[in-house]
């Protein structure tokens, strides 16, 4: 059985929630749906751009990857798009840099 998530994206003023199959990263899902997300490394974990605050639903995303610690993202609510796999519905807000 494949299981479904709701993942609403916060960018700027707008907001926009998307169905994505369980196991594909935030960033993935973003680019899957036309939302603008930064991510200047390629997706790999290597820098920050694509840097996010989880408003709602932490615990239905993938834990933390090695990548995000070494880049010092290990505290809520800040996640990596490209590292961070849905589980479950979510509520993310882009970050603008």
């Amino acid at each position: 059985m494949q299981y479904v998530s709701k993942v609403t994206f916060i960018y700027g003023d707008q907001t926009k929630t998307v169905e994505a199959e369980d196991g594909k990263t935030l960033l993935q899902i973003g680019l899957d749906n036309a939302i603008p997300i930064e991510y200047a490394c390629g997706g790999n974990g290597f820098c920050t751009t694509c840097l996010c605050h989880v408003k709602e639903g932490m615990e239905n995303l993938s834990e933390r990857s090695d990548r995000e610690e070494n880049m010092g993202i290990v505290n809520d609510p800040e996640r990596l798009a490209c590292q961070a796999k849905a589980q479950g519905d979510c509520i993310v807000e882009l970050i603008d840099y």
